[in-house]
């Protein structure tokens, strides 16, 4: 699943592809924010984004991924 983050005072957007569920990204989110933590998502190639809870501007979790068509990796 794609998951684009908006972070405040930065131009563009961080973009995560993930294996994790809308839910648990939603969870994720909602304890980063809640207690000032800090947002840890691991991408499908294992590399881990760290973004500040109180850095989040927005968080747009996408449809879950089904199989993909055509090539690349």
């Amino acid at each position: 699943m794609e998951i684009r983050i908006g972070v405040q005072d930065v131009a563009r957007e961080v973009v995560v592809e993930s294996e994790l569920t809308g839910v648990e990204v939603r969870k994720l989110v909602e304890e980063a924010i809640s207690d000032s933590g800090t947002l840890s998502l691991t991408d499908e190639h294992g590399h881990t984004v760290l973004i500040p809870g109180a850095k989040i501007g927005y968080v747009d979790i996408g449809a879950e991924a089904r199989g993909r068509v055509g090539f690349g990796g």
